[in-house]
C-alpha cells in the first residue's frame, strides 16, 4: 500500500542561527509520524546572504528527506510559499516558519484532523509575545480584512497550516502576480478546522518584519483579497453626487453656505478615487505583463535526487 506523503514547506531568509534548532524539533515530529506517513522537508531559500544554505546543505547530507530550492533573489515570503507548494508532489502540505514561533509539535494534530477528513487544518493564533499596540493593530487588520474581503477570510490565521492536495491545486492555479496564500486557502472552501495555540517567542536571530513591512504586507493583502476600495468609489460617490445636485439647486437662490467644505469634500473624493484606481490598474498591468513571481537558481537547488528543475514550472513563472 502506498504511504501518504506530507511535504513541509519552510521559507527561509538569513536564518542560519535558527536552522539547526528548527530541524531538531521537526525531526522529532517526523519520527512520531514515520510509521504511516512519509515526510519531506523543503526549505525555500530566498537568496539568503548569510550561511543559511550552508547549514541546510550540512543537514541534507545526513538527512535525504531534506531538500532546498534557492531563488535568484529575494522575492518575498508569499512567493517562497507558492514556490514550495508548486515544487512538491505530495498528498498534503504544511507551511511553517523556521523561527519556531509556530510550534512544529502542532503538526501531528494537523495530520490527525486531515485524516479525519478535513482539507484544511490551520493554526489559530490566540496570543503572541508582542506589545499591545502591535497586537491591537493585527486584530484590526484581520477584522477589516474580513469585513471588506470579496470572499471568505479566516480570522487570526496565517500560513501555518496543513492543507490537502486539492486545496494546493487551487492555490497554484490562478495567475495573480501578487499571491496572498492565506486568502487563497480560505477562498478554496472545503472542510476546515482551526487549531488554537499561542505563538512562542523567537529563539534565535531577529524578525525580518518591522512596522513598515507589516503595514505594506497588510495593504498588499487587502488589495489581493478585496475590491472594496474600488466599490467604495460608487458607495460614496453616488451620495456625494446627490449632495452636489441639491447644493446646485440651492445655489440658484443665491445662497452658497458651506461652499469651501463641499469643494474640499469633492476634491478629496476625486483624489482618493484616482489613487485606488491607479493602484488596482498597476496590479492589472503587472498581471498582464506576467513576469515570474519567483525565479529559481538551479545551481543552488537540490530537490529529491540531486539537482532537479521545479516540476510544474521550470522557470518559476506562475
Amino acid at each position: 500500500m502506498k504511504v501518504p506523503k506530507l511535504a513541509v514547506i519552510c521559507p527561509v531568509y538569513n536564518e542560519a542561527d535558527s536552522i539547526d534548532y528548527f530541524f531538531g524539533r521537526l525531526s522529532a515530529v517526523r519520527a512520531q509520524l514515520a510509521a504511516d506517513l512519509q515526510v519531506d522537508l523543503i526549505f525555500v531559500n530566498n537568496n539568503s546572504t548569510d550561511d543559511t544554505l550552508d547549514r541546510i546543505q550540512v543537514i541534507r547530507a545526513q538527512s535525504p528527506w531534506v531538500h532546498v530550492i534557492t531563488h535568484s533573489r529575494n522575492f518575498g515570503y508569499q512567493a517562497s510559499v507558492l514556490c514550495g507548494i508548486k515544487a512538491a508532489e505530495a498528498d498534503a502540505y504544511v507551511v511553517i516558519d523556521v523561527d519556531c514561533e509556530d510550534p512544529p509539535e502542532l503538526i501531528p494534530t494537523f495530520v490527525a484532523k486531515w485524516r479525519e477528513g478535513f482539507d484544511l487544518a490551520y493554526g489559530q493564533r490566540i496570543s503572541r509575545p508582542e506589545n499591545f499596540l502591535i497586537v491591537t493593530a493585527r486584530r484590526l487588520f484581520y477584522l477589516l480584512a474580513r469585513f471588506i474581503a470579496d470572499s471568505d477570510f479566516i480570522l487570526y490565521m496565517a500560513e501555518f497550516s496543513l492543507f490537502s492536495r486539492r486545496i494546493r491545486d487551487h492555490v497554484v492555479s490562478h495567475h495573480s502576480t501578487f499571491p496572498f496564500v492565506r486568502s487563497d486557502l480560505a477562498y478554496a472552501g472545503f472542510k476546515r478546522c482551526p487549531i488554537s495555540y499561542s505563538r512562542e517567542p523567537r529563539r534565535f536571530g531577529r524578525t525580518h518584519y518591522n512596522l513598515i513591512g507589516m503595514s505594506r504586507f497588510a495593504i498588499a493583502g487587502m488589495l489581493s483579497a478585496s475590491t472594496f476600495p474600488l466599490r467604495a468609489v460608487a458607495y460614496f460617490g453616488f451620495p456625494l453626487a446627490l449632495v452636489d445636485f441639491i447644493y446646485a439647486l440651492v445655489s440658484l437662490t443665491g445662497h452658497t453656505p458651506g461652499l469651501t467644505a463641499l469643494i474640499v469634500l469633492n476634491l478629496s473624493m476625486l483624489v482618493g478615487s484616482l489613487a485606488f484606481v491607479a493602484v488596482y490598474l498597476a496590479r492589472v498591468s503587472k498581471d498582464v505583463v506576467g513576469r515570474p513571481i519567483f525565479i529559481i537558481d538551479q545551481e543552488r537547488t537540490f530537490l529529491y535526487s540531486g539537482r532537479q528543475r521545479e516540476p510544474s514550472d521550470a522557470a518559476g513563472a506562475s
